[in-house]
């Protein structure tokens, strides 16, 4: 009896999985459907003009910003992990304070402060004495190089986050080790620590080059003509779906190479260490205008990637606090609430069942839908917006026909150009992050606990509900912030997929900086940043208690 009970459950939890994996998967479904079945095959147009572009463009773009990156990030984990200098434990958390500022808001606050009339250029003329550009030469940010440069200031920590957690783990006797061989802590890091925190570096960088391939509104604002600008345009502006789907399978086809890259490479450079004792290395003193530098290097990330923007926002507030019309900004902040707590609670809630799913089941198909349904986050919004839209509108139609033939009722449209389209969205795109931070608070349970439960008669639901998450709900309540601050953030699927006359705070702020008004949206876009600080606080706090 208990064994036919315990296959339900499990043939339940099967088809339940399996329901995820296809909402998950139904996206990127239509777009290979839409690519391979176009009303209009411009796929040999694209190939001859634009798309041979679009993938150089993209691929300078990823290697610029995976580059500076991995400098800023490797170089400012080791510093802070191996050196003691003045502010060091201030600096090791602010580090991670640009991930913060969404890249599209960095973008316009760097194009307001480098403009010719920006505060930059009005001060060098007023000091000089120049009359107007002819005089001087300035960088353009309006570039490749110039979008290399801000994307890397805001993505960094990704790869600091990696670098430093793989520097910690490294044992005191590996470095003691080192330096009794006569090797400088230069050679150190090239011969040992870099080497052996390559598989975690590696990840930092590949989650670097996922977000560069899912951003949209900071290059379109800065020209620079990316395989997801081309998505956008072909979809919107040449109203040609099968055109944008072709396009957004050559980006599928980076991604899925990227994910593969990562693999491999974690694979076949795997370290072990024998000691027993993982303590973080002992941090060398520093003193003198040494230390110093060694502050001043680290401030540098933090002045670019969040002071300097977030300057230009606060100054644009105090100009136009007296213009701010506060009805339509709190109707914002209301409407980014809503979509973010429905989709923050959805997103986690199916996280647990999966979770629970896979601790009470090896079956292969389970584990198979469910690796399935976390592939969500490498899809980029705009290819995300793509997917969802064209099988919401055949849904739509099916459903419009039922009700038209069989009660002669119109429904209207329930899906498409509604919150449940871009509620869908978020859960595709971040059931990665709750899945992920859920998971960890799981994987501390004991399973004598779950056996201990049910050889007291506690019911499976009964064992969860009223002993594990009660125990893990730090970690659900970590998943539920994180999903909701990121798509607080989150602007392409949002743009793409909003009803009418319908703008969050994130759509706001586009709209206005399309508009060459990005002071009119400066409390919108400051609100995001300061809600983005939230999982950071919370992001430290977790890894300083790791860390003791």
């Amino acid at each position: 009896m208990f064994n036919i009970l315990h296959r339900k459950k499990e043939l339940l939890n099967i088809i339940g999985a399996l329901f995820v994996a296809l909402v998950v998967a139904l996206p990127i479904i239509a777009i290979f459907y839409l690519a391979l079945t176009p009303e209009k095959n411009i796929w040999p147009h694209l190939i001859s003009t634009v798309l041979p572009g679009y993938i150089t463009t993209t691929l300078g773009l990823l290697f610029g910003v995976g580059l500076i990156s991995f400098i800023i990030g490797v170089g400012s984990a080791w510093i802070i992990t191996i050196y003691e200098f003045p502010f060091r434990s201030k600096l090791e958390w602010l580090l991670l304070i640009p991930l913060a500022m969404p890249t599209y808001i960095i973008a316009y606050s760097y194009g307001e402060l480098f403009d010719y009339s920006g505060p930059i250029q009005t001060y060098m003329r007023s000091i000089f004495n120049w009359n107007n550009s002819k005089d001087y030469w300035f960088p353009d940010l309006f570039t490749l190089g110039g979008a290399i440069f801000v994307i890397s200031f805001v993505l960094y920590p990704y790869v600091y986050l990696t670098a430093r957690a793989a520097f910690i783990r490294q044992t005191n006797s590996l470095i003691e080790a080192s330096s009794t061989l006569g090797c400088s802590m230069l050679k150190t890091f090239y011969k040992i620590a870099l080497p052996m925190a390559r598989p975690a570096i590696v990840v930092g960088i590949i989650l670097v080059l996922m977000e560069c391939l899912n951003e949209f509104a900071a290059l379109e604002y800065f020209g620079v003509n990316t395989l997801t600008v081309g998505v956008y345009v072909t979809w919107l502006q040449k109203n040609n779906l099968g055109g944008a789907s072709q396009i957004a399978i050559v980006m599928l086809l980076f991604i899925f190479s990227l994910i593969v890259l990562e693999r491999k490479l974690r694979k076949n450079r795997t370290f072990h260490q024998n000691s027993k004792n993982s303590l973080s290395p002992n941090r060398i003193n520093v003193i003198g205008y040494k230390a110093w530098i060694l502050s001043f290097v680290c401030f540098v990330p933090i002045l670019i990637g969040f002071i300097a923007p977030a300057f230009v926002l606060i100054k644009f507030v105090l100009m136009r606090y007296y213009e701010v019309d506060l009805n339509e900004y709190f109707h914002l902040v209301f409407n980014s609430i809503f979509l973010a707590s429905i989709a923050s609670m959805l997103t986690v809630f199916i996280g647990i069942y999966l979770i629970n799913s896979m601790n009470t089941s090896n079956n292969l198909l389970l584990k198979i839908s469910i690796s399935i349904s976390r592939i969500g986050y490498a899809l980029p919004g705009v290819v995300l917006a793509l997917g969802i839209m064209v099988p919401l509108i055949h849904f739509d139609r099916l459903i419009q026909n039922i009700f038209s033939s069989f009660m002669g009722i119109s429904l209207g449209l329930i899906f498409t150009g509604t919150f449940i389209a871009i509620i869908y969205a978020y859960i595709v795109r971040f059931l990665t992050i709750a899945y992920g931070t859920v998971e960890s608070g799981f994987s501390s349970l004991s399973p004598n606990m779950a056996m201990a439960s049910r050889t007291l008669g506690k019911s499976q639901i009964e064992t969860l509900l009223k002993i594990e998450l009660p125990i893990v709900r730090p970690a659900i309540i970590a998943a539920a912030l994180l999903v909701f601050v990121d798509s607080m953030k989150e602007l392409p699927a949002t743009l793409l997929l909003r009803p009418f006359n319908f703008d969050t705070l994130s759509t706001h702020v586009y709209t206005y900086a399309s508009l060459s008004a990005i002071e009119d949206a400066a409390l919108p876009a400051l609100t995001i940043v300061l809600t983005g600080i939230l999982p950071i606080i919370l992001l430290n706090r977790t890894l300083m208690l790791k860390n003791k």
